[in-house]
């Protein structure tokens, strides 16, 4: 979808401290092997900060930067991947209660990793359709300290961190202007998230963790058992939801300086992402996201701020975001840098514990 007028006004994050992935060996916590192949350094970790509190922090920096009034926000978007609080309790209008605090909806995006996006892409719909809404805010939130998940093993593809991340997305202007924004899914892959669970009743009320990796080995055991279902090259998604979202945009991805990318590992980053795009190592986030690991729906975001912050992309430059999600869904955007990060708010990095 290209869109028109639709800026992000503001950027804010909430980052932890950073956990170095060699001090995860030493403790048990990580393989040396997988450390090696991953190359992850180290990833964000919060021992006991609610997720919801962590989107929050970053709605409010948001805010701050955006120029925007609490009245001028129609809508507030949140996502997350994993449990935000009490069972049947919403997160959403915590995190409305404690930003801008107006009778506006406040709607959940489950989306799994793409939710922050995907919440963009609502937010620009909403904009458009509803002219008397001024600007929308996009949150996310994640902390996988919790009993059940392991987040050096819950899977090979990459580390779970914690973040939280927000956006304010607005008419007025903004450090941004969203150009195009689109998405795709492929349905005949959904059971590689499934596979060896039943549906009923939910694993989580059972007690069960979260556990990728477990789910991964039961989709190669019905592979070799010949019972496998389809499976597709999902590089070939990224590339096409990529491909179509660059040409909205009038682009090429030549004419692309910076392209933000989930936090996995360095080999399922590439199989899944770089090589298919035929990304350059130079116009990657890498560097960044292997200091802070896959944090959900928050990578791209955080990305595209510490980029911006740090003087990385200056106006004029375009960046393109990618990301994916269970389902399997992909997702595309690309904004052009409108202006210069303020010299008064340097990026600061979180501290290793």
């Amino acid at each position: 979808m290209r869109t028109a007028n639709l800026y992000l006004a503001g950027i804010g994050s909430h980052l932890p401290p950073l956990y170095p992935a060699e001090r995860a060996v030493e403790e048990g916590l990580y393989d040396e092997a997988s450390r090696q192949a991953s190359g992850m350094r180290s990833v964000a970790v919060s021992e006991s900060t609610p997720a919801p509190d962590m989107a929050i922090e970053a709605a409010r920096a948001a805010l701050s930067a955006s120029r925007h009034e609490p009245e001028d926000i129609g809508i507030v978007l949140h996502s997350y991947t994993h449990h935000q609080g009490p069972d049947g309790w919403s997160a959403v209008h915590y995190v409305l209660n404690n930003t801008v605090d107006r009778p506006v909806p406040a709607v959940e995006i489950k989306q799994g990793c793409l939710g922050m996006l995907a919440a963009v892409e609502v937010a620009a719909n909403r904009l458009i359709a509803n002219p008397t809404h001024d600007a929308a805010l996009i949150t996310t939130g994640d902390n996988y300290s919790t009993p059940g998940v392991d987040r050096w093993r819950a899977s090979s593809l990459f580390v779970l961190a914690d973040a939280g991340s927000a956006v304010v997305l607005s008419r007025r202007g903004g450090f941004a202007e969203l150009l195009a924004i689109g998405s795709l899914s492929d349905s005949s892959m959904e059971i590689l998230h499934r596979a060896g669970e039943e549906l009923f009743p939910p694993g989580v009320t059972r007690g069960r963790g979260l556990n990728f990796g477990e789910r991964a080995e039961k989709v190669r055991e019905q592979w070799a058992a010949g019972q496998a279902p389809p499976i597709k090259n999902f590089g070939d998604r990224v590339a096409e939801i990529t491909e179509r979202t660059l040409k909205e945009a009038g682009l090429t991805l030549d004419q692309v300086a910076k392209v933000c990318h989930v936090g996995f590992g360095r080999p399922a980053l590439e199989a899944m992402f770089l090589l298919p795009l035929d990304v350059p190592e130079d116009k990657t986030v890498w560097e960044y996201v292997n200091t802070v690991g896959h944090t959900g729906a928050a990578d791209l975001f955080l990305g595209l701020e510490h980029l911006w912050r740090t003087g990385r992309v200056a106006p004029g430059d375009d960046v393109l975001l990618i990301g994916a999600s269970t389902g399997m869904e992909a997702a595309a955007a690309v904004v052009r840098i409108t202006e210069p990060a303020p010299v008064s708010a340097p990026e600061s990095a979180p501290e290793s514990e």
